[in-house]
Order: C-alpha cells, then sequence, then structure tokens
C-alpha cells in the first residue's frame, strides 16, 4: 500500500505538469519556458501556489494576484493522474508493468482535455506515445492476441505492438474516408487516427480495436444527448472522439489483466 500511495503523490505532480502540456501544446508554445503563470494577468505562479489540488482549495478556485477563476481542469488532471498511477502499482507494484501502464494513463489523460478544450491531438503526445509503446513492447509484454500465434516472447510482443499501431488506425481511417466520400464533409481527423495508433501501441491488436468499439459507442451516446439538450447542429457541431476515445482506452488500458488477459512477465 506504501508504494501505492507514493505512485499517488508522483502521480499528483505528473498530472500537474500534464495541465501545463494541455495548455501549451495545443499553442505551440514550450512546456519548459516560461514558468508557470497566471493565464490572465501572466503573473508567475509562487511554488506555494503551485502544490497540486491542495493551492487550488486554499486559493478557492481563484489566482492570488488577480482575482481570475482557475479552471476546474487543473485539479480534475492531477487527481485522475494520481488515482491511474495508484491503480497501476497497486495492480502490478513497482515493476516495468507499472510504469508502462502509468506512462499510457498519463498521455491519455493529456489526450482526453486537449481534445476535449481545443479539438487537438498534439504529435507530441501521439507520435511520441506510438514510438514509447513500441519500445516498451520488448521489455513488457504485450496482451496476447494474434501475433503471439506465430512467435512468442519478445519476438511476438514487438509484433502485437505493431499489429495494434498499425491495424486499427487503417481501418479508423477508411472509415473517416468513407464518411468523407458519401457526405462530402470531413468527419475524423488525422489526430484521432495518430492517437488510436498509440493506444494500439500500448495495448495491442484487441485492445486498440475494444477501445475504438467502446469510445464510439460512448461518444455516439453522449455525443447525441449533448447535441438534444444544447440544440446543437449536428451538421456542424464537431465532437470531441479522441476525448472518448482516450476514456475509453484509459479504462482498458487500467483493467488489461482483467479485460485482456495481460500478463506482465515476458
Amino acid at each position: 500500500m506504501s508504494e501505492s500511495l507514493l505512485a499517488f503523490v508522483f502521480g499528483l505532480l505528473i498530472g500537474s505538469f500534464l495541465n501545463v502540456c494541455i495548455y501549451r501544446w495545443p499553442r505551440d508554445l514550450s512546456v519548459v519556458r516560461p514558468r508557470s503563470h497566471c493565464v490572465a494577468c501572466g503573473k508567475t505562479i509562487a511554488w506555494f501556489d503551485n502544490v497540486p489540488v491542495l493551492s487550488y482549495l486554499v486559493l478557492g478556485g481563484r489566482c492570488r494576484n488577480c482575482g481570475s477563476r482557475i479552471s476546474w481542469r487543473y485539479p480534475l488532471v492531477e487527481v485522475i493522474t494520481a488515482a491511474a498511477f495508484f491503480a497501476a502499482v497497486q495492480e502490478f507494484g513497482f515493476t516495468f508493468a507499472a510504469l508502462k501502464t502509468c506512462l499510457f494513463a498519463a498521455i491519455s489523460v493529456a489526450l482526453i482535455f486537449t481534445d476535449l478544450e481545443e479539438r487537438i491531438l498534439p504529435d507530441e503526445l501521439t507520435l511520441g506515445g506510438t514510438v514509447a509503446g513500441l519500445l516498451f513492447s520488448a521489455f513488457v509484454p504485450m496482451p496476447p492476441g494474434i501475433a503471439q500465434l506465430f512467435f512468442t516472447g519478445r519476438a511476438g510482443s514487438l509484433l502485437e505492438s505493431v499489429l495494434g499501431a498499425l491495424v486499427p488506425p487503417l481501418v479508423l481511417w477508411f472509415a473517416g474516408w468513407l464518411y468523407e466520400r458519401i457526405r462530402h464533409r470531413e468527419g475524423l481527423g488525422l489526430g484521432d487516427v495518430k492517437m488510436v495508433a498509440m493506444i494500439g501501441s500500448f495495448l495491442g491488436l484487441s485492445g486498440a480495436l475494444l477501445t475504438l468499439a467502446a469510445g464510439s459507442l460512448l461518444g455516439s451516446v453522449i455525443g447525441s444527448a449533448f447535441i438534444l439538450v444544447f440544440r446543437q447542429n449536428p451538421a456542424t457541431y464537431k465532437l470531441p472522439y479522441g476525448t472518448f476515445i482516450g476514456v475509453a482506452g484509459l479504462v482498458i488500458g487500467l483493467t488489461a489483466r482483467q479485460v485482456l488477459g495481460w500478463y506482465a512477465e515476458l
């Protein structure tokens, strides 16, 4: 339990950094400089006002300098990331499997909120995440899938990661292309395709396909309800598809052992 609590605290810190990425990467800004500052008044945030979750509560969700409201997204991202890290270490202990799950969770959380707020899925997260997933497959086994029918060990794990990063994105790209040919308007961004490649590199072919199915169902239900309740025009409203894919992928990634039969050692 102590290891899981340590992971929770570390997750809060990573979540704080993810908030910087969520705001800056869609705007093509550096995540290193300048230091964290209020987006309303530009005042640099003191270290004691930058403690994850706690500072938000102490300040009442407002900037100490100008009183502008701080988005609810900041503590939410920190808590979700911390909870995901806790769950990963609780499941796998201090292992490479837990590290892989934590990294996947962090990338997924960042993508969920960048798409929700800006309708952008940064390449730093999608393409960079795909490379990370492929590299991890050589050290942490992928969930059992088609590749393991032909290869075992590291070769089978790497092939499963490659298949996950290639097949589901191609399926999604073809569906988007077909939709555009029929409806004569774009229905899917290339960022969504890259995001599915990232998910597939971490979860394999079966995990990515399951994520696509669950995310599409979730998006259809919630999106339709949102359009009806807020009277949006279905022809022009842009659904944050990456957000729903990210939520589905995050849940499946954190329950991969139960859902996908993932084991933790090669």
